[in-house]
């Protein structure tokens, strides 16, 4: 199942060439949910195999992490804050994962951290994709705002490219013990589910009954 997974990411990505890699990683990094783990390491492991250069895998994955970045941090600058929750109150960036919640949460990410939290930010799920927003609520200085982006996400695509790179120098190690790297994937998954399930349920019963 995981090396059948595998391979799907690899074949995916080896048909999109460095500019589809640069798109995707805009879209990750923008306000549509796909996760940068799904692009750079099967990117990566193709590298290996002579398909595409790791170094320029990870200036296009860093550099579409930045145009990503920079949609948001011009949608919040130029729409301003209460338009940007009004939006995220509707059904369509709902069922995409964006919530004035969550943009909450970014937004108190940024007052305690401040121009930094734009690096820090990039190396956190979830904050990482909505942390530019708040950048643009507060009009950070555009220079600041593309230095600490391109920091952050150079080290995280950085991290997960050598990643996908070692699985491809050891592949024969990766299959040895892809069924117990299966299983726990199935637990992390299950891990999750119940932290969503057991969180839903403390919101419900904070609800005032009627």
């Amino acid at each position: 199942m995981l090396e059948s997974l595998i391979a799907w990411f690899l074949g995916v990505t080896q048909g999109l060439g460095y500019w589809g890699i640069a798109i995707l990683m805009t879209i990750e990094s923008s306000f549509i949910p796909f996760p940068s783990e799904a692009v750079i390491p099967p990117a990566a492991w193709l590298a290996h195999s002579g398909h595409y250069n790791l170094y320029k895998v990870i200036i296009v994955g860093v550099l579409g992490s930045l145009v990503g970045a920079l949609i948001n941090y011009f949608l919040a600058l130029y729409l301003g804050r209460p338009l940007i929750y009004r939006l995220a109150n509707h059904k369509v960036l709902k069922w995409l994962g964006i919530t004035p919640e969550k943009i909450a949460r970014s937004e108190e990410f940024f007052k305690k951290n401040g121009a930094k939290s734009t690096f820090v930010g990039r190396l956190i799920p979830v904050v990482r994709q909505l942390i530019s927003l708040p950048a643009g609520f507060v009009k950070m200085p555009l220079g600041s705002f593309i230095f600490y982006t391109v920091f952050g996400a150079g080290i995280w695509v950085t991290i997960l490219a050598y990643l996908g790179y070692f699985l491809g120098a050891n592949e024969d190690l990766f299959k040895r013990y892809y069924t117990e790297l299966q299983w726990v994937i199935l637990g992390l998954v299950l891990a999750w589910l119940l932290y969503y399930l057991i969180k839903k349920k403390k919101v419900r019963s904070k609800k005032p009954t009627v």
